[in-house]
């Protein structure tokens, strides 16, 4: 009988791993959140003046599969209860960037000091999500079994422009042989909400990227000799737009260090 009954125990919202993953952070932690929480879902961060909100969520609404919107707060509210009822913008993440005139001047592990009542936080859909749809199916991650951020790459191919937004696609890369690639394509299809299917197969230069060794963000891993990358939109792509449109004042996460919420990411799939 006790053993039935420990069966049944279920998560309360003080044992969720991601709200420990949370707190964690919030105490200092920092680290790549790549395989943190199994199970639940996170996000990249970008943070505008309300001036700017409106144009920012038109630009979301265009480009979809790098900006998939899973959040939004109101205004100067640090808080967004839809994705976990404890979570503080201003200390949940492991290191923030904050950007001045389009230029990275500080990279925070709590942005407090810079919060002001004016801000929108936009919470986008990211890869992680979907890495444990292919993980379930025996696929490796290259990145996480390197312990490293995953390499991202700005490309040559435009984004859709709103107000001041405007610029290159960011893109993050899973090396996969031929047949695991076209698995990974079936797989991650079922994911809009996080990026979806890749944009891209093989030929980085056809994109615009020059030296697949030296990602723009993340770390670079090794793609073997049979094995082809596979592109990805990617949620860092504010943060090239950010620094095309020169914005006054912005937030977003460091790569690779994410916002973990409470949302599971089954709840991610459309089928």
């Amino acid at each position: 009988m006790t053993v039935l009954v420990a069966a049944q125990q279920t998560e309360t919202p003080d044992t969720l791993p991601s709200r420990k993953a949370r707190l964690a952070y919030r105490g200092g932690q920092v680290g790549s959140t790549a395989g943190v929480a199994p199970g639940f879902v996170q996000g990249n961060l970008a943070i505008l003046p309300a001036e700017y909100a409106s144009a920012f969520h038109r630009f979301c609404q265009l480009n979809p599969k790098p900006c998939p919107i899973i959040g939004m707060s109101d205004v100067g509210s640090p808080h967004i209860p839809a994705l976990g009822a404890d979570l503080d913008i201003r200390t949940d993440v492991p290191r923030y960037r904050v950007w001045r005139d389009g230029e990275v001047v500080d990279e925070p592990t709590d942005i407090t000091s810079h919060w002001r009542d004016d801000l929108v936080t936009f919470v986008l859909g990211c890869s992680f999500s979907f890495e444990e749809a292919l993980l379930d199916e025996g696929m490796p991650i290259r990145h996480i079994e390197q312990n490293v951020r995953v390499p991202m790459y700005r490309t040559n191919i435009a984004c859709g422009v709103s107000g001041p937004f405007a610029g290159p696609m960011v893109v993050s890369m899973r090396p996969f042989k031929p047949a695991d690639a076209i698995r990974a394509v079936q797989i991650t299809s079922r994911y809009p909400a996080v990026h979806g299917a890749p944009v891209h197969l093989g030929h980085p230069h056809l994109i615009g990227i020059k030296d697949i060794a030296k990602p723009d963000y993340g770390d670079p891993v090794p793609v073997g000799d049979d094995e082809i990358p596979v592109f990805w939109a990617c949620g860092v792509t504010p943060q090239s737009v950010i620094n095309a449109a020169k914005l006054p004042f912005a937030i977003t996460h460091s790569p690779g260090l994410m916002l973990v919420t409470d949302l599971k990411n089954r709840a991610m799939a459309v089928i």
